[in-house]
């Protein structure tokens, strides 16, 4: 006879204390020590070693869990109340070298390790994007090589920048190169924007990589992204990388690397609703610089795209168990 799991712990109530008040956790959710275990952990990395133009997505982690005050328990464009469905607790910080990338790639894979190892799913809040390539590892070894979906304005599948291979603009290159990706289920969505040449679009498509521009989605519309999105992962374990920039600088200029153009925050929110079905391993959203940000226009889009993907993963955790 198994022993029922506790009810989940669910946000501070907001009717008793403010939501300006107290600790910034993840929508104001439980810290992991509070609760037995998590099924879904929100992690930040506060790393930003990886940039190469503005930097200060170190800060993103925290001014994330500071605009997600403001989400509520109940979902209802997903019809859940993903914080009833499953424990969900913020794991605070992981610690990597900022003067060491390295280092600091292997920290976030050993810290992402000990997460999976209890059974957790991740919601990482980065940190720059460079570590997407160590918690893919992580995924890997929990669930074989991952499909992957990109929302970036670039492809980062560049080879090195100043001869550096752990850049934010690499970890998919790498990826694709220790077969940590499964090659059949790769699309970047929303990229856009200058290139350094054709070569680059021509060495993506050879790693695997389909591409949804954001003018794709602008002129095709976002149910129809989804769909095409779902057939190409199937069943396959997913994992969803969100560059904070795949949105337009209207919609998210607290960025490191700006690009006019981009998607809308309610086309990104509904194209990530339309992934409800797909097998949700774990997600990271990065890239958010608060420094450039104004009225917390970033943070405040980048907490909501973190509380669907919770979302999802959520009501993914309570189907299978019942």
């Amino acid at each position: 006879m198994t022993t029922a799991s506790p009810e989940p712990v669910g946000p501070v109530d907001s009717s008793r204390i403010p939501r300006y008040a107290g600790p910034a956790t993840f929508a104001r959710l439980p810290r992991l020590d509070e609760v037995s275990r998590a099924d879904v952990a929100v992690v930040g990395v506060p790393f930003d070693t990886g940039v190469s133009y503005r930097p200060g997505a170190r800060f993103g982690g925290n001014a994330i869990r500071e605009a997600s005050r403001l989400l509520r328990p109940y979902n209802p464009a997903q019809d859940a109340s993903p914080f009833a469905l499953a424990q969900v607790a913020d794991a605070g910080d992981i610690a990597a070298n900022p003067f060491n990338i390295n280092e600091a790639v292997e920290s976030v894979e050993a810290a992402a390790d000990d997460l999976l190892g209890t059974g957790a799913r991740l919601m990482t809040l980065g940190g720059d994007h460079t570590i997407a390539l160590p918690l893919l590892r992580s995924m890997a070894k929990k669930h074989g090589p991952v499909a992957l979906l990109h929302f970036d304005a670039h492809l980062d599948t560049w080879d090195t920048y100043f001869g550096a291979e752990y850049t934010h603009g690499t970890p998919f290159r790498r990826a694709v190169e220790e077969g940590i990706l499964d090659t059949s289920a790769l699309s970047h969505v929303g990229t856009r924007g200058p290139l350094y040449g054709k070569k680059d679009l021509d060495e993506d498509e050879k790693m695997g990589f389909g591409i949804v521009t954001s003018a794709d989605v602008m002129r095709r519309g976002v149910d129809e992204v989804a769909d095409q999105l779902r057939q190409r992962i199937g069943d396959r374990p997913l994992y969803i990388s969100i560059d904070i920039d795949v949105l337009d600088p209207a919609h998210a200029p607290g960025t490191g690397t700006p690009e006019a153009g981009g998607l809308t925050s309610r086309e990104l929110l509904e194209i990530l609703r339309g992934l409800a079905s797909c097998n949700l391993v774990s997600a990271d959203l990065v890239e958010v610089a608060p420094a450039y940000d104004h009225a917390e226009i970033t943070s405040v889009a980048a907490s909501h795209a973190a509380y669907e993907l919770t979302t999802i993963m959520s009501r993914q955790i309570a189907a299978s168990r019942s």
